[in-house]
């Protein structure tokens, strides 16, 4: 058998021929979605990552029906479809690499499961029960994209550095760069991490910098200062960055110095940001995961800075 041959027999396939259908399927939906529906457009919805993807599993069964193939198979065959799609999304959507890498687990488990619930609906070979739940995912998909979506959240952590809180403050409303090595497992693959923080006055009222990895700027200004007690700035203007600073906005942040009495003061660090991807219940996680180790990454500098 030649090249020409081989070619002509893997594109005529039925495994190849139910990926590309469910791939094309998903970037036309995608597609008409962002034309037609008046949905924000720097929100990605549900359906996006659960409906889709399931529906893209769900097409690639259809092609498979008549085939002997194995749960085995079926997983790998998923498998290999997710990464197309993964690829397609690096490609011409322009999402970050670490964007991808947080969202394929989700791509992953629905593409699979889709592919198995077809499985199931076209050993039946009952038209209307598979139309059925095919109007259903779609509707479902539709309501979904047309509805509002929001979602914010506050997040918490503390630190007990052995200091006063007027040793503290000198170093929270600005700090030197940090050159404590990444500990945080995203941040060393290239997540922008925090570096340094510059002040234009030490009052209320002025303007604040976060300096991120690969030069990123948060634009901040003080609306809180309450020397060795409170620092409260709002941020102005954030970086769109592929990777996730695209999907978060990062609304505000604070720091609280508590006098422990005993020479000590335990830090308090607070960041309230709106999520614009969902589900909240997964990418939540994410959110959260990120916006804590910033705050220990600048907690632990800010420490080692009062301790000295």
């Amino acid at each position: 058998m030649n090249l020409k041959e081989t070619l002509y027999k893997v594109v005529n396939s039925k495994t190849v021929q139910g990926i590309l259908t469910a791939n094309i399927f998903a970037f036309l939906v995608i597609g008409i979605q962002s034309s037609l529906m008046p949905k924000d457009p720097g929100i990605l919805v549900f359906s996006e990552f659960v409906i889709i993807p399931m529906l893209m599993g769900i097409i690639t069964a259809w092609f498979w029906k008549d085939t002997r193939i194995r749960g085995k198979q079926i997983t790998g065959h998923s498998v290999v479809n997710c990464l197309i799609a993964i690829s397609m999304s690096f490609f011409f959507l322009g999402e970050g690499f670490i964007c991808l890498l947080i969202v394929s687990p989700l791509i992953f488990s629905f593409i699979i499961a889709g592919a198995f619930i077809g499985r199931a609906m076209f050993k039946k070979r009952n038209q209307k029960l598979n139309i059925s739940i095919v109007s259903l995912l779609l509707g479902v998909f539709i309501v979904d994209s047309l509805s509002d979506h929001y979602h914010e959240n506050m997040v918490s952590d503390e630190i007990l550095i052995h200091a006063t809180p007027a040793e503290v403050w000198q170093h929270v409303v600005a700090f030197d760069p940090i050159y404590q090595k990444e500990n945080y497992w995203l941040f060393k693959i290239g997540m922008p991490s925090p570096m340094a923080t510059t002040v234009s006055e030490h009052k209320l009222g002025a303007n604040r910098k976060c300096i991120f990895s690969n030069g990123y700027i948060f634009d901040e200004k003080i609306v809180k200062f309450d020397i060795n007690k409170n620092l409260i700035f709002d941020i102005v203007d954030q970086p769109k960055d592929p990777e996730i600073m695209g999907h978060i906005d990062i609304k505000r942040g604070e720091f609280i110095l508590k006098d422990n009495g005993n020479g000590t003061t335990t830090l308090v660090g607070n960041s309230w940001y709106n999520l614009h991807v969902f589900p909240t219940w997964y990418y939540d996680l994410w959110a959260e995961s990120i916006t804590r180790n910033v705050h220990f990454r600048v907690m632990k500098h800010i420490k080692l800075l009062s301790e000295r």
